[in-house]
């Protein structure tokens, strides 16, 4: 059994602070710089409801699975919580890959997740001191891209004002920035130590980093318990800012009417388009989902082992999971009636949330300072949660003090991150190529397999708390058990309707029909699961709350199914097909 280190025995204060702590976890630039770039870029309504279905049938389930390891595992880190639990169920500790794959997953994003938190610090000064004044929503956007790459305009490079550039001729402007630039280049390191990013980078691994140091008490906790619910107030209100905003603005449509900017943002978001769902598609929701929510990353097995017994598990991942939901639709809300009313572009990716809020509020600008400074709250709760699982391990595999063990995972964190502020490149690899649609939904497949077909019935039981009660008498022999889905009837039962079904959808009977069909299976498939499941808890002596029992369902049945086949195709569609 894996040892606790006496620093790391610490717990949750209470129900709310775990909760906070989770959706401060959950809840950050994910939601508002990820989601908003993801949806621009990948459908809108199409991209959302596919994400909804990720949540629900897959995020909430996983949530409550890692909260399970995290609890019932007696240790903190995530790989010795799986060792502990596979030693209990008498299984393989080869299970703790889903720890390593999340832990190393939530290092590199929190690498560069330091370094888009580094962005929003910027803006506050720019908000403060009149850098968006009097700017159009393309000169907002060049302020954008100039800063992310760490390159300067033609005013900061020459050392003159808007006017003196404008009376240049192009051949003497473009000669004069040449010899720029060729200065630059003689002088690249100091330019590099120079850039405002990497100093901004820097100092909010170095906050993260101290938060970590503190503990869960003293930091994590009480930054979540005091940031979230101002940040909750904030975004509502800039919310209804935005639709106010959009609903003024009119925008003629072809046909010779108008419409506003609010509802054009309704209809994209929730006016889902078939013909634009793709694998890849669903692979970027599920994605987010993950990202979102922070599954698949170590983080909520840690925090799960920071977890009282008193807490009930489903109702938390409920609580969390849909919370984060809610926030990542209202900060759409918050976003894209402004992207419509100035008709930029929902296709900016990464630069939609910092190119969007400044158009719209350059003219109110303490509203924008104290909604990115808030923000920066929501990406601190997040940068904390992502660091503390690596720290974890640290201190138990080293037995190291928390503080020696934070400062050697946050150096090292700072080391990666370099390669985001140098490289966009590089951060869209470790964002979209690795963690985002590979890393996390791999971690989350096997935690639903361990906690669906591997962990011992006793400890599911035990952890699913006030939702089991134990009866008096299993159930007897007077209730007929249905057929088995894992008996060899039941495989040869399985496989005949599945031949069924190909042969329907492969011949030429109407597509109406086909949907009919595979409908019926599937509902047919999930009911004889249902009641199979349903026979096995009671004849174990157990009567199972139904939310519960419909969440243990998922991760037994649902879940795994859908994770791997938005993987597989996925996978394929991003790396192997034209």
């Amino acid at each position: 059994m894996a040892g606790i280190p006496s620093e790391n025995t610490a717990q949750w204060s209470s129900r709310f602070a775990f909760i906070m702590a989770a959706v401060g976890s959950s809840v950050g630039l994910g939601n508002l710089w990820r989601f908003s770039a993801e949806a621009g870029q990948n459908g809108g309504g199409a991209f959302i409801l596919i994400y909804l279905s990720c949540v629900l049938l897959i995020g909430i389930p996983v949530l409550m699975s890692e909260f399970i390891i995290g609890r019932s595992g007696n240790a903190s880190s995530a790989i010795r919580s799986v060792n502990d639990v596979a030693d209990r169920s008498q299984i393989s500790r080869g299970w703790n890959l889903l720890a390593w794959v999340g832990m190393i997953a939530s290092f590199l994003i929190v690498s560069f997740y330091c370094v888009v938190a580094a962005w929003v610090i910027m803006y506050i000064p720019k908000f403060l001191f009149g850098g968006f004044d009097g700017q159009t929503a393309l000169e907002i956007s060049n302020q954008f891209k100039y800063m992310i790459t760490g390159t300067a305009s033609p005013e900061e490079i020459l050392s003159l004002t808007s006017e003196e550039i404008a009376k240049l001729s192009p051949s003497a402007l473009e000669e004069m920035l040449a010899v720029a630039e060729e200065n630059d280049k003689r002088n690249g390191l100091v330019k590099f130590l120079s850039n405002k990013v990497l100093i901004y980078f820097t100092a909010f691994a170095a906050l993260t980093t101290f938060l970590v140091a503190r503990g869960v008490n003293k930091g994590i906790e009480l930054a979540a318990k005091v940031l979230m619910p101002l940040f909750f107030l904030l975004l509502i209100g800039l919310a209804i800012y935005s639709l106010a905003i959009g609903y003024t603005t009119k925008i003629p449509l072809a046909d010779g009417e108008t419409t506003n900017g609010a509802w054009q943002a309704i209809k994209f978001l929730f006016t889902p388009d078939a013909s634009k769902i793709t694998p890849e598609i669903a692979s970027r929701a599920l994605g987010q989902a993950f990202f979102s929510i922070g599954l698949g990353s170590a983080i909520m097995i840690t925090y799960g082992s920071y977890l009282p017994k008193s807490i009930s598990i489903p109702k938390s991942a409920l609580i969390i999971g849909l919370t984060d939901t809610g926030v990542a639709l209202i900060a759409g809300l918050a976003i894209f009636p402004i992207v419509f009313a100035h008709g930029l572009s929902v296709n900016s990716g990464a630069g939609l949330f910092f190119e969007t809020l400044p158009v719209a509020l350059s003219n109110a600008p303490l509203i924008g300072a104290a909604f990115f400074f808030l923000a920066i709250f929501a990406a601190v709760t997040s940068s904390v949660s992502l660091l503390e699982p690596a720290v974890a391990w640290v201190i138990e595999r080293f037995k190291m003090t928390r503080i020696m063990a934070a400062l050697t995972v946050g150096g090292l964190m700072w080391l990666v991150g370099l390669g985001s502020v140098k490289s966009l490149a590089f951060m869209s690899l470790i964002d979209q190529g690795i963690t985002g649609t590979i890393m996390l939904p791999l971690s989350g497949l096997l935690v639903v397999l361990l906690v669906g077909w591997r962990l011992k019935r006793k400890i599911l039981y035990t952890e699913l708390g006030d939702a089991v009660t134990k009866l008096d008498t299993p159930m007897g022999e007077d209730r007929k058990p249905p057929l088995a889905i894992f008996s060899y009837q039941g495989i040869v039962v399985l496989l005949l309707a599945m031949l069924f079904v190909i042969n329907i959808l492969m011949s030429q009977i109407p597509g109406g029909i086909k949907f009919f069909v595979s409908i019926i299976a599937v509902t047919t498939f999930l009911t004889w699961a249902w009641l199979c499941e349903d026979y096995q808890q009671k004849s174990e002596g157990y009567d199972v709350a139904f939310y519960a029992k419909l969440l243990f369902f998922l991760v037994r049945y649902v879940a795994p199914l859908f994770v791997a086949v938005v993987l597989l195709f996925g996978f394929y569609g991003k790396y192997f097909a034209g």
